[in-house]
Formats: C-alpha cells, sequence, structure tokens
C-alpha cells in the first residue's frame, strides 16, 4: 500500500522531529511492504516570514489531497500577539482544525515504564501506571465563539468571548469517547462545570443519553476543578475522559507533565471525512532549534497514532511503540528526560535509534 502524508514542518524544532518520524515511518515501510510519499505544505510563522500570512490559500486543500497530515511545531515570539491575526501561527492552527473538520483531539498521556523515576509524583502513585486517552472537542466552544470588545462609561474598555455549544457538536465527540472507550478499559469520565455554567448542563445531558447506549461502558461525571486535582492525585483512575474546548486545553497539558516530560506525548486531531491531523503536544521550542536538542518522540509517537487511527495498521503502530520503549528502557535518553550523570543524545540519534529497534 502506498499512503499519502501531508508534512507541515513548521517553525522551531518542528522540521527536526519531523524529519526523525519521516525516517522512522520509512523504516516501517521497509520492514512492513508499504510505501509513504510526502508533500511538504507551507504553514506557520515560518509562512508568514515567506509570504506574509501563516496560512496560504491552498493549504487545506493541500492536506485534503493526502490520506494524513504530520504536523512538527508552530509558533514562537517572533510572530507574537503583536502580530495580525492573520501572521500569528496560533491564527493558522485554529484555521486548519475548522476547515478539515477536525472536532476530536485524541491526547493520550501514558507514563513509559522506562520512564517511571521521571514522574514528578509520589512512587506509590506512579507504580500503579498511567494511561488514559484525553478527548477534547476542538471546534467549539469559547475559542471560536463571538469576541466583543467595547467601551464602558465607567469601567474602561470591556471584553467579552463567548461559550456556546450545540447537542450535535456534544453528542458527535461524545459518542467518539465512548466508542474509545470499548477499545481500551472501558470507562470514560466526562469532564464539566455543570454547578456553575449552562453550557455545561447541556453537555451533561447529552453525555447522560449517551451514556444508556453504551450499557458495557462505565460513565461518571467530573467537575473540572476535582479532575485537576485528581491527575495530581491518582491518575491512573482515568480510562478515557472527555471535555469540552478550553477545558481540554488546560488539563491535557497537565495530564502531560505527571508522565515525566511533554516531549513524549502524542495526539491525534479527527474528523468524520477529511484526513485527521498528528502532532506531538509540545511547541516549537525556538531556543533550542536547530542544535540537535528536541526529542522526537513525541512526533514519532504520532506517527504511531497516524498508522494506527487512519491507515489501520494496528501491527505497525505496535512495532513502533515497542521500539520507543526498547530504546528507553537501554537508557537512551534526549537532554529533556536525562538524569544526572547520564549523557543524553541528540535528536537525530535518537531516531537512529528508534528506526534501528524496529
Amino acid at each position: 500500500m502506498n499512503y499519502k502524508i501531508a508534512l507541515i514542518k513548521g517553525d522551531g524544532i518542528g522540521p527536526e522531529v519531523v524529519g526523525e518520524a519521516v525516517n522512522v515511518l520509512d523504516a516501517v515501510g521497509r520492514k512492513f511492504g508499504h510505501t509513504f510519499t510526502y508533500t511538504d505544505v507551507l504553514m506557520g510563522g515560518c509562512a508568514t516570514d515567506a509570504v506574509g500570512v501563516s496560512y496560504p490559500d491552498g493549504t487545506a486543500e493541500k492536506c485534503k489531497e493526502c490520506d494524513a497530515v504530520l504536523l512538527g511545531a508552530v509558533g514562537g515570539p517572533k510572530w507574537g500577539a503583536d502580530k495580525p491575526a492573520e501572521q500569528r501561527p496560533e491564527t493558522a492552527l485554529l484555521a486548519i482544525r475548522k476547515d478539515l473538520g477536525l472536532y476530536a483531539n485524541l491526547r493520550p498521556a501514558v507514563l513509559r515504564p522506562a520512564l517511571k523515576d521521571a514522574c514528578p509524583l509520589r512512587a506509590e502513585t506512579a507504580d500503579k501506571g498511567i494511561d488514559l486517552m484525553l478527548v477534547r472537542e476542538l471546534t467549539g466552544g469559547i475559542y471560536f465563539g463571538q469576541r466583543e470588545r467595547y467601551d464602558t462609561p465607567d469601567r474602561g474598555v470591556e471584553c467579552a468571548d463567548r461559550m456556546a455549544y450545540s447537542e450535535l457538536e456534544i453528542e458527535r465527540i461524545g459518542r467518539r469517547a465512548f466508542e474509545l472507550a470499548r477499545l481500551r478499559r472501558k470507562k470514560v469520565s466526562s469532564v464539566d462545570k455543570a454547578n456553575v455554567l449552562e453550557t455545561s448542563r447541556l453537555w451533561r445531558s447529552v453525555m447522560h443519553r449517551l451514556s444508556a447506549e453504551y450499557p458495557d461502558v462505565a460513565y461518571e461525571d467530573v467537575l473540572v476543578d476535582n479532575c485537576a486535582m485528581q491527575i495530581v492525585r491518582d491518575p491512573g483512575q482515568f480510562d478515557v475522559m472527555v471535555t469540552e474546548n478550553m477545558f481540554g486545553d488546560i488539563l491535557s497539558d497537565e495530564a502531560s507533565m505527571v508522565t515525566g516530560s511533554i516531549g513524549l506525548l502524542p495526539s491525534a486531531s479527527m474528523g468524520d471525512h477529511a484526513p485527521a491531523l498528528y502532532e506531538p503536544i509540545h511547541g516549537s521550542a525556538p531556543d533550542i532549534a536547530g542544535q540537535d536538542k528536541a526529542n522526537p518522540i513525541a512526533t514519532i509517537l504520532s506517527a504511531a497514532m497516524m498508522l494506527r487511527y487512519s491507515f489501520h495498521l494496528a501491527d505497525e503502530a505496535d512495532a513502533v511503540e515497542r521500539a520507543v520503549d526498547a530504546v528507553l528502557a537501554a537508557g537512551w535518553r534526549t537532554a529533556d528526560t536525562a538524569e544526572p550523570g547520564v549523557t543524553p543524545v541528540g535528536t537525530r540519534k535518537m531516531g537512529e535509534l528508534i528506526c534501528a529497534a524496529l
């Protein structure tokens, strides 16, 4: 089989980590008899520098011509909040999610066995293991709602950001969570703020209706503030966690840190029809760009998610994940996970080791 992949290498360390993920994909192809062809797509701060906007015309169309999209990272202080919206990389991220219909963001937070000592939680908590999948609604809520800025006669400038959700939006992300739970440990934790927010009360009512359709999946409601505490106290209690856009943005970053390093965690953004987009959850890290210091594992594991969810190549995805675990178990580390006294390897060496393990 031949699979077409759009590559958005992006900014900072993006090109470096995407390069290693491509090498791993090519190693998978040689091992299992597949071919992967790649199309470079310009997006992010690098696009602003090249053509004046972060999301050039035709970006979504190029991606739709492919079977999946692999994104490195976009952004950096060079293209900060002082720039017009069309020049900011974050605007491009929101636009591509909308144009590709990517409403479901899957963020697994897994504590790799060889990195238990890197977990910032107590040893007895880390020993239980961490393996949760956070399902975040990605195209609704406050990030996409109406924005206002206006003058008031006595309070100066006032702003408002509207959070809105429809039953359709909640049902489709909820159904995605239940279906994923059926493939895992059959538990869904729905996170909301139903004691305060009307959107959360609608969210909860739709989720309750859906739970009746999945009697084989255990279900619970969790208030977002309690959820934040429970991720630190006992993350092993969670299997699939589903929530709205802003809550998911915050909680997924918290969950990533209890696994030891944000440089290890992948993500997938999916819709119903368009190609899915896969990316590490870390940023562009411009301070170490071009220095062969970045950890490529999150991007490599994002490629493994691509193999599993877009191409339905479970054996190939398992092989990549086993290779990563084998390299880590052998004691190899990049700078972000290296313990005192351990000499870290660079981006390229880590990629070579994982390819060799395959």
